[in-house]
């Protein structure tokens, strides 16, 4: 069977890419990768080396910080790489499929999302995406994707206990989705962490705090060119048409009150008008009963890791905050800065109001 290359991957090879993998020394990857996929003499040894260059991509970026690009142009030329890799020995398409998976969650930082034991810490996972629109603009940074970078392993003083922050990124793709990434990397977390925060690139000029977030899939074409419209294959019983940010809004409006960006905490969503023909825009929240078309992040993949991560929320019974913030789109990574110093005091917010006793759902 002849493995292709995806559309993703094949961008890599786009002169923009090259000069981010050329500069940021992150184009050593691919050699040393090929050099311990040729020396596997088995798939142990071929999963051990897909694991160890995976952590290192993810740890070599988090270290760098504020530039997502380089981790994402470098983890499509090593799947690229594992896609055509032929070994001496039999490699079963459910074979390589494991090593892409290994290869993703490693990179992405979803096989790190521990922490450490014990009540005097403050957990917090903050997700951002990988770069999107890239036929548009092949050189874009996601800020989202860099602002996970940048927060990842932080750790600060909250109300006499220690704030930690673990981070990943998310791939734009649809199919990922489909197949319960979200739902793998985050599941757990929602029953130890104490709070969960996605993030994605959103509008110029401001953050916004999505409040309601629809199952509606509106049909946005992915990084791979695929487009998908309907409501998202969610597994499990009772998959509601709406779910509800969780994260402290006043508290976050109070921390933002200096800072160079507007934070709007955005209520508006659009549902099916009553008779089945367009829409209806909702500046306060749905109606009763209506079937979701937007949530406040609109009917792409970050209103759907909103919508996931605060149904897990809900269905795990925890009253941690989960919730979405649409960060400002920038012209080019150099104007990250201001944004990810934003970013960060959002996040303290949310671990200072996290760290404040509160009664379980259930128990009080």
């Amino acid at each position: 069977m002849h493995h292709h290359t995806t559309p993703e991957e094949d961008r890599a090879g786009l002169p923009e890419p090259r000069l981010v993998l050329t500069r940021s020394g992150f184009g050593a990857a691919e050699p040393l990768f090929s050099a311990d996929l040729r020396a596997s003499a088995d798939l142990a040894q071929a999963r051990e080396a897909v694991a160890a260059h995976a952590s290192r991509l993810w740890t070599e970026a988090a270290r760098d910080g504020a530039d997502d690009r380089p981790l994402y142009w470098a983890r499509l030329v090593l799947s690229a790489r594992l896609r055509s890799w032929r070994p001496d020995f039999a490699v079963s398409d459910a074979d390589r499929a494991d090593l892409l998976h290994l290869l993703e969650t490693g990179s992405r930082g979803i096989a790190d999302l521990d922490f450490p034991p014990g009540d005097r810490w403050v957990r917090v996972v903050v997700t951002g995406f990988d770069p999107f629109r890239l036929d548009e603009d092949p050189a874009c940074s996601n800020p989202s994707g860099a602002a996970a970078l940048d927060l990842n392993g932080w750790t600060f003083p909250v109300g006499g206990r220690t704030a930690v922050v673990r981070t990943a990124v998310f791939p734009v793709r649809w199919a990922d989705f489909d197949a319960g990434l979200v739902e793998e990397a985050l599941a757990e977390q929602h029953r130890r962490a104490d709070a969960v925060v996605t993030l994605s690139r959103g509008r110029p000029g401001r953050f916004d705090l999505e409040v309601w977030n629809g199952v509606w899939r509106g049909g946005g074409e992915d990084n791979l060119r695929v487009s998908r419209t309907g409501r998202a294959p969610v597994p499990g019983p009772g998959v509601p048409e709406w779910t509800l940010s969780s994260l402290p809004h006043e508290r976050i409006l109070a921390a933002a009150r200096e800072d160079p960006y507007p934070v709007v905490v955005n209520t508006e969503v659009a549902e099916a008008a009553p008779d089945g023909r367009g829409v209806v825009v909702r500046p306060d929240g749905p109606t009763e009963g209506s079937a979701a078309r937007r949530g406040g992040g609109g009917d792409y993949l970050s209103n759907e890791i909103a919508y996931r991560n605060t149904l897990l929320r809900e269905r795990a019974g925890r009253r941690i905050a989960a919730g979405h913030v649409h960060l400002p789109k920038v012209a080019s990574p150099r104007e990250n800065a201001e944004v990810l110093a934003q970013v960060r005091r959002i996040v303290a917010a949310v671990a200072a109001d996290a760290a404040e006793p509160r009664e379980e759902a259930g128990r009080g």
